[in-house]
């Protein structure tokens, strides 16, 4: 059995790879939910979304988020009503945009919860929808929201900073909100603990991985199984292939390197699989206290996905 922490675009490519290699029913994948988001009244949880449409073969390969052939005729209908919104209103916004197919999902997943059931029943019922064998599960089945605070303009919140800003504004610190109260949703206490190996997705270390390592019981979980767990670099060259990593790396102190991702994760992982670029820096790696495998990990192709899958799997204890 096998084990996946998982956020957003590059986990998503990890895991299209892992299942070239090994079934999907030996797979749970704990994904990030830090990063949720109530928007036109639709609960959107952009990274298990992301997971479920690259498996499934429909997402968007452009943007590497939302659906293939996407329309989005409700977003520019909403433009009508720009020019009447008053200022104090968040009505209407279409900042965060929202395909006519996708908005299938969200409502679907927002009716279910309304009725009563949790996150963690209402991914098992959309992933079975999608023809998916593995096991996508929440971190937790309560409300952890990542912020931002930003200088000079206090605490902005996860879509606020990676959607409405880009982000590219400096970060001064994150939290997340209501983690300390959370509890690791059904079941990912014990895919944890049975897992054969344990593998941290190439996803941010900070806002998609941390999320999950803030849940009580998770890192501890992690910690007391460390030989068998293995953590895939997202930072090549010094640099994050998508998103906001090595930028919030060094804003939050943090070296942008393997080198820092290696200090991030020494205490829940026992090996950092780096890319060929960063061969280099195996023993500064492994002075940290991790051993360091290198591995083609810039997954262009499917093949190299699939390698880089069963590099990770074998790289454990």
């Amino acid at each position: 059995m096998i084990t996946v922490l998982a956020g957003g675009v590059g986990a998503a490519r990890f895991l299209s790879g892992l299942v070239q290699v090994r079934p999907q029913p030996e797979i749970t994948a704990i994904v990030n939910t830090g990063d949720d988001v109530v928007m036109h009244g639709l609960r959107i949880s952009p990274d298990l979304d992301t997971v479920m449409y690259t498996l499934a073969g429909a997402i968007n390969p452009e943007t590497g988020w939302g659906l293939v052939g996407e329309t989005w005729q409700a977003m520019g209908a909403l433009d009508r009503y720009a020019d009447v919104r008053p200022l104090a209103s968040a009505a209407g916004a279409t900042w965060f945009r929202l395909g006519d197919k996708d908005l299938a999902t969200h409502m679907y997943r927002t009716h279910r919860m309304a009725e009563g059931a949790s996150l963690s029943e209402v991914t098992a019922e959309i992933t079975g929808a999608w023809g998916l064998g593995l096991r996508l599960v929440p971190m937790t089945d309560d409300q952890v929201e990542t912020r931002f605070t930003v200088d000079g303009e206090g605490e902005l919140g996860f879509q606020e900073y990676f959607v409405a800003r880009r982000h590219d504004v400096a970060v001064a610190a994150v939290r997340f909100a209501g983690a300390e109260s959370a509890r690791p949703a059904p079941g990912v206490l014990d895919a944890l603990r049975s897992a054969d190996t344990i593998v941290i997705a190439p996803s941010n270390p900070l806002i998609s991985i941390g999320p999950i390592l803030a849940v009580p019981g998770i890192r501890d979980e992690l910690i007391a199984r460390r030989d068998r767990v293995v953590a895939v670099s997202p930072i090549v060259a010094g640099a994050a292939l998508k998103g906001p990593a090595d930028r919030l790396m060094a804003d939050l102190g943090f070296e942008s390197s393997v080198v820092g991702v290696a200090r991030i994760y020494a205490d829940v992982a026992s090996a950092l699989v780096v890319d060929v670029a960063d061969s280099g820096l195996v023993d500064a790696v492994q002075g940290v206290g991790m051993r360091c495998v290198v591995a083609e990990t810039v997954m262009s192709t499917p093949a190299i996905a699939a390698a880089l899958a069963e590099t990770a799997i074998t790289s454990a204890g």
